[in-house]
């Protein structure tokens, strides 16, 4: 057993108590973290009025420090039982997946020495690792020698640059207006991006950042698989250019959050070469589908697209925050270029330093990259494939199971691995149900609208969960909405 910390030092370093220190906190946390974990549900069950009383019982800035024996043990008695437990078979409620463990050993890493990706010096090897992975994953999703990326926080971040990309782009080189020196043009309130009514709602968030508004998100209507429907997008940029407007961009959604539906890429494609548009993949849900040889065809020729959003803490598995967004010109990323002489300097670029802070949204940045490239090594192709296919294998079994029993409707047959369903009867039953496992069952499940009703969703991210597991939870759910009046 440790001995307790009488006093703790700032930081790891080269002296032997930094050292025992570092190693105590870590063996110490690693402790508390797995005596925590009792049982295979998914959440205690603690209300919203349980976990604010117990916030307010904790003082967070004391006028003198605890120390971090008493914060741990504060920690392990209210902090760790009420964490939701992602690696649990009974958490399926959203596209939030448990955490491979060799990419927690990444996180310590990464977190231990603190690296900040906007300049070199700031980061030497986890530069040239993170620009080793892009590369890995232009060539993984079949973009040229002329591509390049950027890690992000995520997809809402990934979508955002994406779109300042392609209003720049087109803005440049239809217009010729340059919005990074002069501003939006005089006609900005006529530029229009579209997309899946049933897209990422960060296509609305991005164009208010982008100072066109929400009205320039024109949303298409989808076909009965929930998937762009490309006659009705084709009818809406005839009718929007007789209009006076000015389509820039469609963004194709592959993996829309609830029903995992796949928009036609290479049909968008040649809408966007007709009309000189823009094409965006937001492939943040299904872009770890690209590692499946059995569903990879799903996906369609992401390499058809000017930009993906790729996330990996979805279903590659690893921690938030991690994500990238991938460009298939390169030269596109002077949008974000700006030179500073305590930062980027240009002779050191010029020397052959690799200074990423041109290519992204944010300056000071996490090293999220060792986690892909610790986790692609550990794992390999075949080891992504097996852990894709299970869980996309358990979506297929699922609904079969689901459309077998005339207890339960089905919204649409699955693509991916969300499955969309409901217990026949009142939408409140629904609710009911998806409270009464939350509180009680230690079962967290989805929630959300299907032609106006409320359905019941299973995001299925755990490769192992298992048929039976699958079974034994529609029973539950029947059970309990038999019990709701």
């Amino acid at each position: 057993m440790s001995k307790p910390i009488t006093k703790l030092p700032y930081f790891l370093g080269a002296e032997s108590e930094a050292k025992e220190a570092y190693r105590t906190i870590i063996d110490q946390t690693v402790e508390a973290i797995t005596s925590s974990v009792t049982d295979t549900g998914a959440y205690k069950g603690a209300g919203v009025d349980e976990l604010q009383s117990l916030m307010g019982q904790t003082t967070i800035l004391p006028q003198a420090g605890t120390g971090w024996d008493a914060v741990l043990e504060e920690v392990k008695k209210t902090i760790l039982p009420n964490f939701l437990r992602t690696w649990s078979t009974n958490y399926m409620a959203h596209l939030h997946s448990p955490a491979l463990l060799e990419s927690i050993a990444s996180e310590l890493i990464l977190s231990t020495f603190n690296q900040s990706m906007d300049s070199w010096d700031q980061s030497p090897i986890a530069t040239e690792v993170e620009v080793a992975v892009v590369n890995e994953l232009c060539k993984l999703y079949n973009f040229g020698t002329d591509s390049d990326g950027v890690f992000t926080s995520g997809g809402s971040q990934s979508n955002l640059s994406a779109l300042t990309l392609a209003r720049d782009w087109y803005c440049n080189t239809v217009l010729g207006h340059d919005v990074k020196k002069k501003g939006l043009p005089s006609c900005y309130q006529r530029l229009r991006i579209y997309t899946s009514e049933v897209s990422h709602f960060s296509m609305e968030k991005s164009a208010h950042l982008l100072g066109l508004g929400y009205d320039a998100v024109r949303k298409v209507p989808v076909d009965a698989l929930c998937r762009m429907d490309m006659h009705a997008l084709k009818t809406m940029l005839s009718d929007d250019l007789k209009e006076g407007l000015l389509p820039f961009c469609i963004v194709a959604t592959i993996g829309t959050t609830d029903y995992g539906s796949i928009d036609p890429v290479a049909q968008l494609r040649a809408l966007c070469d007709a009309y000189n548009l823009y094409l965006h993949a937001d492939a943040a849900y299904g872009s770890g589908v690209q590692l499946s040889q059995t569903y990879q065809s799903r996906l369609g020729n992401l390499g058809l697209c000017d930009s993906i959003t790729v996330d990996f803490h979805k279903m590659f598995l690893l921690p938030i925050s991690c994500g990238a967004l991938l460009i298939k010109d390169k030269s596109q990323f002077d949008v974000f270029t700006l030179h500073a002489d305590y930062l980027n300097r240009e002779e050191d670029e010029e020397d052959g330093y690799t200074n990423l802070v041109g290519k992204s949204l944010q300056t000071t940045r996490r090293f999220d990259a060792l986690k892909v490239w610790m986790a692609f090594q550990c794992r390999g192709k075949d080891g992504f494939a097996s852990i894709i296919d299970t869980c996309i294998g358990n979506a297929a079994y699922l609904a079969q199971a689901i459309l077998s029993d005339n207890q339960f409707e089905l919204a649409i047959a699955p693509e991916l691995s969300s499955v969309v369903f409901r217990l026949s009867g009142s939408c409140e039953k629904n609710k009911q149900v998806r409270r009464e496992l939350l509180h009680h069952h230690q079962v967290v499940i989805g929630q959300t609208v299907y032609q106006g009703r409320t359905y019941l969703k299973f995001t299925l991210l755990n490769p192992l969960v298992t048929h039976q597991h699958l079974d034994e939870l529609l029973s539950l759910i029947k059970k309990l909405g038999s019990q709701v009046q």
